[in-house]
């Protein structure tokens, strides 16, 4: 195999280069990490599944390895690194002989065949096979567009039913009628890809037979409440009976309208029944990394699974879990949703920083995908990286909250100077941080060391991990708490209809328990995209509340964000190809 070098190779160069030369088979990673054979379901040669229950099972007195959950301060469009970041964790932790595992989410193919390409990690430092992780893999995704999608056409052909028979006829179909409010639909349907145009639309036009005309539209996959009951499931008992909970629609009298009503919630759950398995891949270094569930912190719930999690904490001594984007929505949701249902408590967070972003929130000029860095990015400019640190303070706050021990890791690039690296170590550590300078990137495990020590000196410290407010807290009381103590807004104003709908949901005990499930922005602390830094004197504005009832949460939507992306004018499918040869992709980022 040819040196890997990041510098002067893509990273579906890198992958390739390791696929051809020293990959492990999956029997091989699963053989290392201490599975059984009759443990593993193969997809291929080099990733596959794990059987959960078998493990679990088998495992279930082994005390729980140590936990990691890593984020990252406010990003730039480009991305900071949190997933390189996360491979590189585990392999500079195995470099100093301990045995480690991953947890990173699937990538959707919103984002691979858009601007941000993959979300494998990069250089040295990502999972591998690239190709297979970025295109399907073993048909997670596409499960949860199938039983999302299927919920919608037992909706829509039941209206039609209902419109065309009378009460007689439905009665010898064994049909109830559900008096479905056309007007009142609460979900659409779902792709996963970034389609602007696809997010309002007509349905039922034509005949008869071909529906009635009702609005519509559609969501990215990965923000469906079926991604979103795949990550929090504990088990196929638990994802079951969930799935019959899920609210699909609204009847005239403004009552709920589920999918067990539509009787399609065990046709939703046999589509998922073989994706609640985790998958397994590994590192460009040859951990193992489980991969499951979907990305999106801004507009889902953004964790890898809780099962992935709990199998692989059974498996390893150190477990390092990724959430998405920064650690004012990613880690939130870790925090107050996932370690809530979970019951797991982590003994460390990472927050990964660059130099480039913490230039960005100190002023620096717009940065913006598919067009080179301004000149300011590649200069050094101490002033603008401290003014930036503000942006980084709040987050190590938001961590210090929740009682864990915060790791501030510096994802060093090559441009960056050394009185710019000392000026993030010296603000971070006064914020009460251990700091780490990481180039696992360029150099792997070995460019990651002091990072695994810093993680390992945290984890051995004695944390108080606490929650940001108690289950009973009313649902209006705990948006007002995340703005004000994780966002730091001065308060929060409410949209006619979002006021209207969290006074019916605190009226409900049932409602107001719920997790809290917030949609915002990832590129601001605040509401706005364009106000970078930490803002301040600003007040956060919900403009709708959404009811999941099959994943137990209540879901506030701030400012202009839409559950469905758009896709650039140079979008990166632009440059993926087959090589007709060998059949290899070439191009994926």
């Amino acid at each position: 195999m040819k040196k890997l070098d990041p510098t002067k190779m893509a990273d579906w160069q890198i992958s390739e280069a390791v696929e051809l030369g020293p990959i492990k088979t999956i029997y091989e990673l699963g053989e290392a990490l201490g599975l059984k054979k009759e443990e593993i379901l193969p997809y291929g040669h080099y990733y596959g599944k794990v059987d959960y229950m078998k493990v679990l099972g088998r495992l279930k007195n082994r005390p729980d390895a140590k936990y990691v959950d890593v984020t990252a301060i406010t990003p730039t469009p480009l991305g900071e690194g949190k997933t390189t970041s996360a491979m590189g964790l585990v392999e500079g932790l195995a470099k100093r002989k301990i045995n480690v595992t991953g947890a990173i989410r699937q990538p959707s193919g919103g984002p691979t065949f858009n601007i941000k390409g993959s979300a494998a990690g990069g250089g040295i430092s990502q999972c591998i096979p690239l190709n297979a992780f970025s295109l399907g893999l073993t048909g997670d995704i596409d499960r949860v567009t199938n039983s999302h999608n299927l919920a919608m056409v037992a909706l829509t052909s039941r209206y039609q039913h209902e419109c065309n028979y009378s009460d007689q006829v439905l009665k010898e179909k064994k049909l109830k009628r559900l008096d479905i409010d056309p007007k009142n639909i609460e979900m659409k349907w779902v792709m996963d890809f970034c389609a602007q145009a696809l997010r309002n639309i007509i349905i039922g036009m034509g005949g008869k037979q071909d529906g009635y005309i009702m609005p519509s539209g559609f969501a990215i996959t990965v923000s469906s409440e079926i991604m979103a009951i795949l990550a929090v499931s504990t088990d196929l008992k638990d994802m079951r009976e969930r799935m019959g909970k899920i609210v699909v629609a609204y009847n005239r009298r403004g009552e709920p309208i589920t999918t067990a009503d539509l009787e399609v919630d065990g046709a939703m759950t046999a589509i998922m029944t073989e994706s609640i398995n985790p998958n397994l891949m590994q590192t460009v270094e040859g951990q193992p990394v489980f991969v499951h569930a979907g990305p999106f912190a801004n507009i889902a719930v953004g964790q890898s699974s809780i099962i992935a999690d709990r199998v692989a904490l059974k498996l390893s001594d150190y477990h390092i879990t990724e959430s998405g984007f920064g650690a004012d929505i990613g880690f939130e949701k870790f925090w107050n949703i996932k370690c809530r249902v979970s019951g797991l408590v982590p003994q460390c967070a990472v927050l990964v920083a660059t130099v480039r972003a913490l230039k960005m929130h100190g002023g620096g000029p717009k940065v913006v995908p598919g067009r080179p860095l301004d000149a300011a990015y590649t200069r050094k400019n101490v002033p603008l990286v401290e003014k930036g640190c503000e942006n980084l303070a709040a987050h190590i706050e938001t961590l210090k909250k929740a009682g864990i021990n915060p790791v501030v890791c510096i994802n060093s690039f090559y441009l960056d100077t050394k009185p710019e690296i000392a000026a993030i170590r010296k603000i971070a550590e006064k914020a009460g941080a251990r700091v780490a300078v990481s180039e696992h990137w360029l150099k792997g495990g070995e460019g990651a060391l002091e990072f695994a020590d810093a993680v390992v000196d945290a984890c051995n410290e004695k944390s108080k991990f606490q929650f940001l407010y108690p289950d009973e807290m009313p649902q209006r009381k705990r948006v007002e708490t995340i703005a004000k103590e994780v966002y730091g807004a001065d308060g929060v104003s409410w949209a006619p209809e979002a006021e209207a709908k969290i006074k019916r949901i605190d009226a409900d005990p049932a409602l107001s328990k719920l997790n809290t499930c917030m949609v915002k922005t990832h590129l601001s602390l605040s509401h706005n995209p364009e106000i970078k830094g930490r803002p301040k004197g600003w007040t956060l504005h919900i403009r709708d509340v959404l009811i999941y009832g099959g994943s137990k949460f209540i879901v506030p939507v701030a400012g202009a964000i839409s559950l469905m992306p758009g896709t650039a004018s140079d979008p990166a499918y632009r440059r993926i190809d087959v090589d007709v040869k060998t059949g290899r992709v070439k191009g994926m980022f």
